[in-house]
């Protein structure tokens, strides 16, 4: 175990993790996900959202595996290196909000980070405008970071507040399987509790233990090698610190020639899968998240991961992620392949004002 320790937190561990999520995630697509979406925690989560009934966007509503599979493949890592600390008091209200944020922001460009990786390496050159939104918003925050901004420091928790993220996946996982439905309306409607999507990426998924084992998988890597695609910029930036950066490069070369070898590599900006070519949203939107990313202390990935670590906070980012998700669809905020919705750029405008905002008055007191 320790051998298998200092490899994954070495240099090497998020080129591994990297290299990792280049193959699977397309494999993912070649399975069955949506184009270029064989791992986005925004787009996942988002469906998952709709899955609930936050949101009635009928083609975006599923309850993904991957997800679950992330979040318990960093649950194991943790528990069995001795890292799961039940831990919260770090701002959560705040950290709620900005999750909901980075959702509305990523939802303009139609992925997080993540996806933003994955749709370059498929040929998809909207992503490279939001590729450059994000290093603007980090770039803001880490502007933030070095004028004092703070959430504050967490600190140990009962057990059982370590165990309520697992709880609320089992869940999750068991109305994925059993799929329970009252009935359905005069109009034919399913009346819930779980929607699904009949047509549209919704409705577009791998095999459910096919995603799940591969959301283990990954979700071990990456608590264990810290993998984290904003973390990997603000480094760079901040501390002249490639280490993460390498993962990064590793997931976009692996994935590229996943895609070249599956077929999947389509370059152009029209016509790509659950995108749109309005450069101005992709741009604006993953500055949005990428400074609300920042903010709260990395991507929504590693967010994923220190919830199974048993750290609250994080997973109230999680909970504002979907929260984010529901809110954008209901009112009309994120983006379509077609393009903006009717309020997405009030929803951009607000969501960098409160952010911001957030970054001029939260500051860490000193005793």
């Amino acid at each position: 175990m320790s051998a298998i320790t200092r490899f994954l937190t070495s240099r090497w561990g998020p080129v591994i993790t990297g290299a990792v999520v280049g193959i699977l995630a397309p494999v993912l697509v070649k399975l069955g996900n949506p184009g270029n979406m064989g791992m986005c925690m925004v787009c996942f989560t988002r469906d998952i959202s709709g899955a609930l009934g936050l949101h009635r966007a009928s083609v975006v509503q599923y309850i993904r595996p991957e997800i679950i599979g992330l979040f318990f493949g960093a649950l194991v890592g943790a528990l069995a290196f001795g890292e799961f600390k039940p831990r919260t008091g770090s701002a959560p209200l705040v950290r709620f909000l900005l999750g909901m944020f980075a959702s509305i922001g990523a939802l303009l460009f139609l992925g997080c980070p993540w996806r933003a990786y994955l749709r370059l390496a498929g040929g998809d050159w909207n992503a490279i405008f939001a590729i450059l939104g994000l290093i603007v918003g980090i770039g803001i925050g880490i502007g933030f970071l070095k004028m004092g901004y703070s959430l504050g420091r967490n600190h140990p928790a009962p057990k059982a507040i370590g165990w309520v993220m697992p709880a609320i996946m089992v869940a999750l996982l068991l109305l994925l399987i059993l799929a329970p439905q009252f009935g359905r309306d005069a109009s034919g409607n399913p009346t819930g509790p779980i929607f699904f999507s009949e047509k549209g990426p919704g409705s577009q998924h791998a095999p459910i233990i096919v995603a799940l084992v591969v959301g283990l998988a990954i979700g071990f890597l990456a608590q264990r090698s810290r993998f984290c695609t904003v973390g990997a910029i603000r480094d760079v930036i901040l501390l002249r610190d490639s280490h993460l950066l390498n993962g990064i490069l590793a997931l976009i070369v692996f994935a590229f020639i996943t895609n070249l070898i599956l077929g999947q590599f389509h370059p152009g900006f029209a016509n790509q899968p659950v995108a749109h070519t309005n450069a101005l949203f992709n741009f604006g939107g993953m500055a949005l998240a990428g400074l609300a990313f920042t903010l709260a202390g990395g991507c929504p990935g590693r967010q994923l991961f220190l919830s199974g670590e048993g750290d609250a906070d994080a997973a109230m980012f999680v909970i504002g992620m979907i929260v984010g998700a529901g809110f954008s669809h209901t009112y009309s905020a994120a983006a379509t392949p077609n393009g903006p919705s009717a309020f997405s750029a009030l929803a951009l405008i607000v969501g960098l004002i409160i952010c911001i905002i957030i970054g001029f008055t939260m500051r860490e007191r000193k005793v």
